[in-house]
């Protein structure tokens, strides 16, 4: 149960990227068009939670967990849209970089400062 919340936290942060994202391209807020724009991110998400349970001592709540969560959503999803050939702009690599690091790490940093 305790790395089931972080887990949600981090899956429902990436669709909310996505969401945001389309609306603000006016691409549509549907259900199908924000999992198929968020799911190259949603796979560096679990292959970061991956990679951070191997390699950290840390907890899923952790800044370092959450680093190695961005770092992954970001590089292994741009891979996949650039192999789907979807846009990689430099742009738009910055602007993911930043908004799923202020989200995925944003929650982590709010929870440490957060009385218990």
């Amino acid at each position: 149960m305790s790395r089931l919340v972080p887990a949600v936290l981090d899956v429902l942060l990436v669709l909310v990227f996505a969401a945001v994202g389309r609306r603000s391209h006016a691409e549509g807020v549907d259900v199908a068009g924000v999992v198929r724009t968020a799911l190259p991110f949603l796979v560096g998400t679990a292959a970061g939670w991956l990679l951070a349970s191997i390699v950290l001592d840390s907890g899923p709540r952790s800044l370092a967990y959450g680093a190695v969560v961005v770092v992954s959503a970001v590089v292994l999803g741009m891979a996949l849209r650039a192999v789907a050939a979807q846009g990689v702009a430099p742009a738009f690599v910055v602007v993911a970089t930043l908004t799923l690091g202020a989200l995925l790490l944003g929650w982590r940093l709010l929870g440490r400062l957060l009385p218990a």
